[in-house]
């Protein structure tokens, strides 16, 4: 579509349908910074009716199977544990990134506020924007890095940074954000967060004067986005905006490479004597525990098979916090699992991908010539079929790891229930003493031993028998005997004929995603990690954002962004767009959904000053698309994790790690960095747009 052909018209506003689209929007973003669940509620007979018919059709187990074998199932009325019936059964639906926005455009649709142009434009694509071409591109290329990272690269490098940094705190807080700013620059920011979020967790947990991981990890995410900026393939954001502005590849580098690299100059003497500057976040020198020889000596095992470590993952998770299982974690980072060839490979294939990306980027005339998925889609193939064709040629050995692994850990759990069970009697027993300490003086505590004649001498053994009625619901001895002889004789996922459960559409599932895990592990493992909640959420904002734009609203904006320039110039456009940028991530739909919204809005600005044939110059629009970049990049690291999927992906991953961040240690502790490292992006911005462009008009 031709800026022509774009329509500039705000009257549109008046209407109830472009009214509603507004309040939609808003509600579905504040949403998406505040999850929640809705209870629907409805009739128990209902859903009885309903999994009776899924049970009669083999796809789940039948309600009295699904307690038998532990399953999580609905408690149904008068049952066996004398629960009350209720009549009507609460489903939490979640109303979250993925939902909000796709319920939002249904109910659009409902009431006809939107139709067939704006789910075309908002997936299809239109002026310069292929929500379609943009979503491939970046599920392809991430599949390749991730990949990388399941080799158990980036882990490697990272320990031998750790060891190039040694003790000293100061040093290594260098050298890790040298690191991580330079790997995240080539592939993006969420490998980054995948592994050196975990690391670092590993690292400050098993380092003995680290207080607190907050200067680790904080910097670590800051690094990480800030890189990203650099190139196109680095983050879908910048992929938007590309595509919206015709800017080619090679060019957006060559225009954000120098403010990024003086923002992370700046940025890191900031956090290390300012934000930072305590001994117990960064000490000058570091204590780690000792790694003993012996599991020196150990040879790693690939983290993606399920149950690879046996029962020392369950330990470490039991554990957390004590000096167990400080040793346990210490593992992990002084003795990694490096995949060399998938390392290698993986590292060659993404070098001539982007190579070729921006080598056709720079020869195309235009950057929709040529999809850019093009390229990536046959190289995340070529990484797929090298995974697969690995996998399947060590099947034996990462089998039999992870055979082993879940013996050990079902034995360890059946030692753990005789535990249990003997500590449950001797509760029951003291409790017996302190009811009622006649009946110790008659009953003796200790069953004696039996006379050769196989009696037990005449004593009464009514008190043992009695402490272990008081136990009810604790499994025997025998039980827990049984079940330990069949986790130490024969495989633990065999069951026998009679215990074995009849097979179920959700059980085949199960048992076929646990034969990938141990037979393609680095495959299931990339699959696993794979951004698709991003798709839907894309392609909802998309449709949401453009239904913005033919309701009048996108116009209003483009106004009003207008004034502000006229009477700021170039200095307020890149100050104006960096603050409005990382405002709107935490507000409107993460930064991916900032990024569709504001590229809109510039064009609707150019095509506001076409149709009054008043020339921008060429400085002042490069320096409003530029501090959008700046702002959409580093609006990530801002004031909630819903500003990019990576934060919310930095927290879950910290939270499996034991560390919880609040909402407001989020604000608090990320405002000065995002406060300073705008300043320092825009300054270095301004003094570019002032060197190398001028106030000639500018030309689409």
């Amino acid at each position: 579509m031709s800026a022509g052909d774009r329509d500039t018209d705000t009257s549109l506003i008046n209407s109830w349908r472009s009214i509603v689209t507004l309040l939609v929007f808003v509600l579905t973003n504040v949403v998406v910074l505040f999850p929640f669940h809705i209870s629907i509620y409805i009739p128990r007979l209902f859903l009885d009716v309903v999994l009776v018919a899924l049970s009669y059709l083999r796809v789940i187990l039948p309600r009295h199977d699904r307690t038998h074998h532990g399953s999580q199932g609905t408690t149904h009325g008068n049952g066996d544990n004398g629960e009350v019936k209720r009549f009507w059964v609460p489903l939490r639906l979640p109303m979250n990134f993925v939902t909000a926005p796709l319920i939002a455009d249904l109910f659009l649709l409902a009431i006809r506020a939107i139709g067939r142009k704006e789910v075309h434009d908002g997936t299809i694509g239109t002026e310069g924007i292929s929500p379609l071409d943009i979503m491939a591109f970046f599920i392809t290329l991430a599949y390749i890095a991730i990949s990388i990272d399941a080799s158990g690269l980036i882990r490697y490098l990272a320990f031998k940074v750790l060891q190039k940094g040694g003790k000293f705190g100061r040093r290594l807080f260098l050298y890790l954000c040298i690191f991580f700013f330079s790997l995240g620059s080539f592939i993006g920011n969420d490998p980054i967060i995948l592994s050196g979020t975990a690391f670092l967790a590993y690292m400050t947990r098993v380092s003995s004067n680290i207080i607190h991981p907050r200067a680790w990890i904080y910097s670590q995410f800051a690094v990480a986005n800030i890189a990203s900026a650099i190139l196109v393939s680095s983050n879908p954001t910048n992929l938007v905006l590309a595509g919206a502005f015709n800017i080619k590849f090679i060019d957006y580098t060559a225009n954000m490479i120098v403010p990024v690299i003086i923002t992370a100059i700046v940025l890191f003497p900031v956090l290390l004597f300012i934000v930072f500057a305590d001994e117990s976040l960064i000490p000058r020198v570091i204590k780690m525990h000792e790694l003993s020889d012996e599991a020196k000596a150990k040879e790693p095992v690939n983290p993606n098979i399920p149950h690879g470590r046996g029962n020392d993952a369950e330990l470490e998770k039991e554990m957390a916090n004590n000096e167990q299982g400080k040793l346990l974690s210490l593992e992990e980072i002084m003795n990694p699992f490096l995949d060399k060839g998938g390392a290698i490979f993986g590292a060659v294939i993404m070098a001539a991908t982007l190579i070729t990306l921006l080598a056709l980027n720079a020869a195309s005339q235009a950057t929709g010539e040529h999809p850019v998925f093009y390229v990536t889609l046959p190289a995340a193939f070529v990484m797929f079929c090298w995974d697969v064709a690995f996998g399947w040629h060590n099947r034996r050995k990462t089998r039999g790891i992870a055979r082993k692994g879940r013996q050990e850990v079902e034995n360890a759990r059946a030692e753990r229930a005789m535990r249990e069970e003997e500590q449950a009697k001797r509760a029951a027993l003291e409790q017996v003493k302190a009811y009622d300490p006649d009946l110790m003086r008659t009953h003796s505590p200790k069953i004696p031993s039996p006379n050769q004649d196989g009696t037990n001498g005449g004593h009464d053994n009514s008190l043992e028998l009695f402490v272990v009625n008081a136990n009810e619901g604790i499994p025997s001895s025998g039980e827990v005997e049984e079940k330990q002889r069949m986790s130490y004789g024969q495989e633990t996922d065999v069951e026998s004929p009679q215990e074995r459960p009849r097979a179920t559409l959700v059980s085949l599932f199960a048992d076929a995603y646990r034969w990938s895990q141990e037979t393609f592990p680095t495959v299931t493992a990339v699959v696993a990690h794979l951004p698709f909640a991003l798709v839907p959420f894309a392609f909802a904002m998309f449709v949401l954002v453009q239904a913005l734009v033919t309701k009048g609203w996108v116009p209003v904006f483009a106004y009003g962004w207008d004034h502000w320039v006229t009477k700021t110039g170039t200095i307020g456009a890149v100050g104006g767009m960096g603050f409005l940028s990382v405002v709107l991530c935490n507000f409107a739909g993460t930064n991916i959904g900032t990024t569709i919204l504001l590229c809109r809005v510039i064009q609707a600005w150019t095509d506001i000053h076409a149709e009054n044939q008043i020339p921008i110059s060429d400085r002042t629009f490069w320096a409003t698309v530029y501090g959008m970049a700046l702002g959409v990049n580093y609006g990530a690291f801002s004031a909630a994790f819903s500003a990019s999927l990576a934060g919310l992906l930095w927290r879950d991953i910290l939270s499996r790690k034991h560390i919880h961040v609040k909402r407001l240690d989020f604000v608090r502790v990320n405002l000065p960095i995002i406060a300073i490292a705008m300043t320092v992006g825009c300054a270095a911005l301004v003094g570019e747009v002032y060197i190398i462009r001028d106030n000639s008009p500018f030309h689409l």
